[in-house]
């Protein structure tokens, strides 16, 4: 037992060695996360721990606002209450209540689709999705800035796998048109998430009709807040049903909190029923997050107003921003990348603006590729536009004394 206690720790001591000099090389090359820790709700101003006063955040997902919305978090409350803190248990066991089923068919109701079916994140639904679907007869054909779920979920199927250039429609078409697969599947997120981009939906749709093939589409950074009425890139677009399956998140725009979900053809969601892997082996959604996701689809149905205020406080700051003399990614979208390039130089902007009061976080390789680091802006419905002005001003000043502008 002592030997085997001596071996067990010179081993750890090798890795602890082996980690340290990669960690680093991360520290070197600017590239270290250092989380900083938040002392209240999520918030148009929020604290910062060791840090007086609060600071305005410019970096969270919370869209529509309604991560801290009062009747979001009483939906919460009133779940916990009467469905209880957990089922300990997966959905087929005993981890299926009426308020699961509820939520689905809001889910449904709101994209329009035949059937949904939970999980505990988007991530864990695009792990589970193309294994299942998908067998060695079949193809893939995914957008090369997909999502790291999606890579990961692609990687577990056993089917033939092609990956077209970001949003290039001509190498998407050669690499259809050279299958005789038995099921093609052409995926894509929506929203490019690290450049604030949309994908071109109506001529993937297009190719996807002259050569039969399925469209999937991640909606994580859409759903609610992008289109007209909040139904995302395929409102948006304009492509409606067009889009066969979709994958998207209750943890972002939809209360903040976790948990995902896929919607489509009732078959494409009994056969995930049957076969997937983090649906199967997962326990169910807690019923406070259920009941809040529940109050979100509800709020968002009542009105369009919310996501007409993300509209307008986008197209402030990208206006100002690009008057002020800064590059940004993306056009239309919340998600406003300012360009920095440098990692070293994002992640000293980001400290600089957080002196000031302004929230945001610098984003570098391997988030992003190396030489494209920036500061990742996203705009909510919570902001006003003085607000959103505030951080125009503090970009530009700090901009300048870097001689960014």
């Amino acid at each position: 037992m002592k030997t085997t206690r001596l071996l067990c720790s010179s081993a750890v001591a090798h890795l602890r060695t082996v980690l340290d000099g990669e960690l680093g090389a991360i520290r070197e090359a600017g590239t270290y996360k250092s989380e900083r820790v938040i002392t209240t709700p999520m918030a148009p101003k929020i604290g910062v721990h060791n840090r007086p006063g609060k600071v305005l955040n410019f970096c969270s997902n919370n869209y529509l606002g309604l991560s801290s919305h009062p009747e979001v978090i009483q939906a919460g409350k009133d779940a916990l209450l009467r469905y209880g803190n957990g089922l300990s248990s997966v959905r087929f066991i005993c981890g299926t209540q009426t308020i699961h089923k509820e939520l689905e068919d809001a889910i449904s109701r709101f994209h329009g689709t035949e059937d949904t079916i939970l999980y505990i994140s988007c991530f864990d639904a695009n792990a589970g999705i193309f294994e299942t679907l998908l067998t060695p007869d079949d193809a893939v054909f995914s957008d090369q800035l997909n999502h790291a779920s999606i890579i990961d979920g692609i990687r577990l199927a056993k089917c033939q796998k092609h990956r077209y250039l970001n949003a290039d429609m001509n190498d998407l078409e050669e690499k259809l048109s050279g299958s005789n697969a038995r099921v093609k599947m052409i995926v894509t997120d929506g929203v490019f998430s690290m450049d604030g981009t949309i994908a071109p939906l109506p001529a993937i749709c297009e190719l996807a009709e002259k050569y039969n093939a399925i469209v999937f589409v991640d909606e994580c950074h859409a759903t609610g807040f992008l289109g007209a009425t909040g139904k995302g890139t395929p409102e948006l677009t304009k492509v409606g049903s067009k889009v066969n399956i979709i994958n998207s998140t209750l943890g972002k725009a939809l209360g903040g909190a976790c948990g995902g979900y896929t919607t489509g053809p009732k078959q494409v969601v009994d056969i995930l029923r049957q076969r997937s892997r983090p649906y199967l082996f997962s326990n169910t959604m807690p019923p406070a997050l259920v009941g809040s996701a529940i109050k979100a689809f509800e709020l968002l149905s009542q009105s369009s107003e919310l996501p007409a205020i993300v509209d307008r406080n986008t197209k402030l700051f990208r206006s100002k921003m690009t008057e002020a003399g800064f590059t940004l990614s993306g056009t239309e979208h919340p998600i406003a990348p300012v360009m920095i390039y440098d990692a070293a130089k994002a992640t000293a902007m980001a400290d600089a603006l957080l002196a000031k009061g302004i929230y945001v976080i610098g984003f570098s390789y391997p988030v992003v590729p190396k030489g494209l680091a920036r500061i990742r802006v996203q705009l909510s419905a919570a902001h006003s536009e003085e607000e959103v002005m505030e951080c125009v001003e503090g970009f530009v000043t700090v901009g300048r004394e870097m001689g960014i502008i």
